[in-house]
Protein backbone atom coordinates (compact mmCIF):
# COMPACT_ATOMS: atom_id res chain seq x y z
CA UNK A 1 0.00 0.00 0.00
CA UNK A 2 2.55 2.65 0.71
CA UNK A 3 4.17 2.10 -3.02
CA UNK A 4 0.56 2.63 -4.13
CA UNK A 5 0.07 5.63 -2.00
CA UNK A 6 3.19 6.96 -2.32
CA UNK A 7 4.47 5.90 -5.99
CA UNK A 8 7.65 8.18 -5.69
CA UNK A 9 9.07 6.05 -2.98
CA UNK A 10 10.09 3.30 -5.17
CA UNK A 11 12.69 5.62 -6.97
CA UNK A 12 14.77 4.30 -3.94
CA UNK A 13 14.23 1.03 -4.95
CA UNK A 14 16.10 0.16 -7.94
CA UNK A 15 15.05 -3.53 -8.04
CA UNK A 16 11.31 -2.80 -7.97
CA UNK A 17 11.12 1.06 -9.54
CA UNK A 18 9.29 0.20 -12.31
CA UNK A 19 7.15 -2.26 -10.96
CA UNK A 20 3.48 -0.46 -11.51
CA UNK A 21 1.76 -3.50 -10.44
CA UNK A 22 0.78 -4.30 -6.53
CA UNK A 23 0.79 -7.84 -7.43
CA UNK A 24 3.69 -7.62 -8.71
CA UNK A 25 5.06 -5.93 -6.18
CA UNK A 26 3.41 -7.69 -3.37
CA UNK A 27 5.21 -11.31 -4.78
CA UNK A 28 8.66 -9.36 -5.45
CA UNK A 29 10.85 -11.23 -2.94
CA UNK A 30 13.49 -8.09 -2.65
CA UNK A 31 10.26 -6.07 -1.37
CA UNK A 32 9.39 -8.52 1.21
CA UNK A 33 12.51 -9.03 2.17
CA UNK A 34 12.85 -5.15 2.75
CA UNK A 35 9.60 -5.48 4.27
CA UNK A 36 10.97 -7.99 6.91
CA UNK A 37 14.00 -5.64 7.82
CA UNK A 38 11.65 -2.77 8.56
CA UNK A 39 9.36 -5.33 10.55
CA UNK A 40 12.53 -6.66 12.60
CA UNK A 41 13.50 -2.88 13.20
CA UNK A 42 10.33 -1.89 14.34
CA UNK A 43 10.08 -4.80 16.19
CA UNK A 44 13.11 -4.18 18.06
CA UNK A 45 12.21 -0.88 19.07
CA UNK A 46 8.74 -2.02 20.49
CA UNK A 47 10.51 -5.13 22.85
CA UNK A 48 12.72 -2.18 24.18
CA UNK A 49 10.61 0.70 24.89
CA UNK A 50 12.22 0.84 28.36
CA UNK A 51 15.88 0.87 27.14
CA UNK A 52 15.92 4.26 25.32
CA UNK A 53 19.75 3.42 24.29
CA UNK A 54 18.92 0.77 22.54
CA UNK A 55 16.02 2.47 21.02
CA UNK A 56 18.37 5.28 19.83
CA UNK A 57 20.71 2.97 18.50
CA UNK A 58 18.55 1.06 16.56
CA UNK A 59 17.06 4.18 14.96
CA UNK A 60 20.23 6.15 14.48
CA UNK A 61 21.24 2.92 12.56
CA UNK A 62 17.97 3.46 10.02
CA UNK A 63 18.29 6.88 10.04
CA UNK A 64 22.11 7.44 8.91
CA UNK A 65 21.95 4.51 6.81
CA UNK A 66 18.88 5.84 5.21
CA UNK A 67 20.45 9.53 5.08
CA UNK A 68 23.95 8.29 3.79
CA UNK A 69 23.99 5.35 1.69
CA UNK A 70 20.37 5.42 0.47
CA UNK A 71 19.78 8.93 0.11
CA UNK A 72 15.58 9.07 1.15
CA UNK A 73 13.48 12.07 1.99
CA UNK A 74 13.06 11.56 5.94
CA UNK A 75 9.59 12.57 5.24
CA UNK A 76 9.30 9.49 3.57
CA UNK A 77 9.32 7.36 7.33
CA UNK A 78 6.62 9.63 8.47
CA UNK A 79 4.66 8.48 4.89
CA UNK A 80 5.67 5.04 5.73
CA UNK A 81 4.33 4.73 9.44
CA UNK A 82 1.31 6.33 8.84
CA UNK A 83 0.49 3.86 5.72
CA UNK A 84 1.11 1.29 8.76
CA UNK A 85 -1.11 2.74 11.19
CA UNK A 86 -3.58 2.73 8.41
CA UNK A 87 -3.06 -0.98 7.96
CA UNK A 88 -2.65 -2.44 11.42
CA UNK A 89 -6.57 -0.08 12.47
CA UNK A 90 -8.03 -2.34 9.00
CA UNK A 91 -6.30 -5.73 9.98
CA UNK A 92 -7.00 -5.30 13.59
CA UNK A 93 -10.36 -3.74 13.57
CA UNK A 94 -12.25 -5.34 16.17
CA UNK A 95 -9.11 -5.05 18.53
CA UNK A 96 -8.41 -2.03 17.83
CA UNK A 97 -8.73 0.49 20.58
CA UNK A 98 -8.29 4.39 20.90
CA UNK A 99 -5.58 3.19 23.42
CA UNK A 100 -4.06 1.02 20.84
CA UNK A 101 -4.39 3.82 18.27
CA UNK A 102 -2.47 6.01 20.39
CA UNK A 103 -0.10 3.84 21.50
CA UNK A 104 0.75 3.12 17.67
CA UNK A 105 0.89 7.00 17.20
CA UNK A 106 3.30 7.57 20.15
CA UNK A 107 5.53 4.78 18.29
CA UNK A 108 5.32 6.49 14.95
CA UNK A 109 6.12 10.25 16.72
CA UNK A 110 9.23 8.36 18.51
CA UNK A 111 10.22 6.64 15.14
CA UNK A 112 10.24 9.74 12.77
CA UNK A 113 11.86 11.77 16.05
CA UNK A 114 14.60 9.69 16.10
CA UNK A 115 15.35 9.23 12.45
CA UNK A 116 14.87 12.38 11.44
CA UNK A 117 17.46 13.32 14.21
CA UNK A 118 20.03 11.08 13.11
CA UNK A 119 19.40 12.64 9.98
CA UNK A 120 20.43 15.60 11.24
CA UNK A 121 23.43 14.82 13.22
CA UNK A 122 25.32 13.44 9.68
CA UNK A 123 24.44 16.77 8.20
CA UNK A 124 21.76 15.59 5.47
CA UNK A 125 20.82 18.17 3.27
CA UNK A 126 19.36 17.75 0.25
Amino acid sequence: RFFVNFPSAKQYFSQFQHMEDPLEMERSLQLRKHARRVMTAINTVVENLNDSEKVSSVLALVGKAHALKHKVEPIYFKKLTGVMLEVIAEEYANDFTPEAHSAWTKMRTLIYTHVTAAYKEVGWAQ
